[in-house]
């Protein structure tokens, strides 16, 4: 089949675009800068430019499907979360073939009436993509981890690395249920063989839930740290987020300050049984992920 991956070159692109590969199928990379992935030819697409994203799609032959992964976690300058997650997410739609199958990449949490802009925003473009009229199929994965994320990988190693004290946000119970890259490649993959996920949204979660605090104790472990951990009250945390935000590069965004408060997590059914995912656990991977091992 031949297939277009939007946002081909990122973290999660470069492990769909393998999975899609190794399957057999002929996929075109699409990005802004047009490189190619691996054994996929790039395509030069700006997802954000509706001319752009029309010749691009266009330029494929019989194009059997697009998996549209573009997504960002911060606001930068004309990258806001609305022109990159609903208007370039309206963009592929009204440019994708009626035939075609087309998988989108969402998020865990995503509501058109959250109070984070991330969140909110993930929400209106799935409100998009159930009225386009396509086969689609739309995945909501937790925090994915791999081989060069950028949460455990950067991060989570950066908070509990660089200070003398590992802050803790309030008392540390907020869930989450991190998910491995190689489950979500092959979610995605699958999908195109699962007519059934045709109209579906499937959360992507891992095989085990952890909280915050857990997740500080698994990195100080991984990259072998011996730490206090200190708590730091909410409150004060409430106080010091809008601060920090006056700064060019804050360590932690309004945005991303909601979103953890609100946790990250639900039950890996149906997915797992679904596409049969593997179902990898973090411990496995995370001396890896901080450069520890491998």
């Amino acid at each position: 089949m031949n297939i277009l991956v939007t946002g081909a070159t990122g973290f999660v692109g470069r492990g769909v675009v393998a999975e899609l590969t190794k399957r057999g199928h002929t996929v075109l990379a699409a990005s802004r800068e047009g490189q190619d992935v691996g054994a996929a030819r790039g395509l030069k697409m700006d997802v954000g430019d509706l001319g752009s994203v029309q010749r691009g799609i266009g330029s494929v032959p019989d194009l059997g499907a697009v998996v549209h992964l573009v997504g960002i976690i911060t606001e930068k300058g004309v990258q806001t979360f609305a022109r990159v997650h609903v208007e370039a997410t309206r963009n592929v739609l009204s440019s994708t073939p009626r035939r075609a199958r087309y998988l989108h990449m969402s998020a865990l949490g995503a509501d058109p009436a959250s109070q984070s802009g991330y969140s909110r925003s993930k929400g209106e473009a799935e409100s998009l993509v159930r009225a386009s009229g396509l086969d689609f199929t739309i995945f909501r994965p937790s925090l994915i981890f791999g081989p060069g994320d950028d949460f455990f990988g950067r991060v989570l190693k950066q908070l509990v690395s660089l200070p003398p004290v590992v802050p803790q946000i309030g008392d540390g119970k907020f869930p989450f249920r991190p998910v491995s890259l190689s489950d979500v490649a092959t979610a995605f993959a699958q999908a195109l063989d699962v007519p059934s996920s045709v109209g579906q949204t499937y959360a992507l979660t891992g095989p085990q839930e952890y909280t915050f605090r857990e997740l500080l104790d698994l990195e100080l472990k991984a990259l072998g740290k011996r730490k206090p951990i200190l708590p730091v009250p909410i409150a004060l945390m409430n106080v010091a987020v809008p601060l920090m935000n006056l700064l060019p590069n804050p360590p932690i965004t309004r945005d991303q300050y909601v979103m953890l408060k609100a946790g990250n997590t639900a039950p890996p059914e149906p997915a797992r049984t679904v596409f049969g995912l593997p179902m990898l656990h973090l411990e496995d991977l995370l001396p890896q992920i901080v450069g520890k091992k491998g």
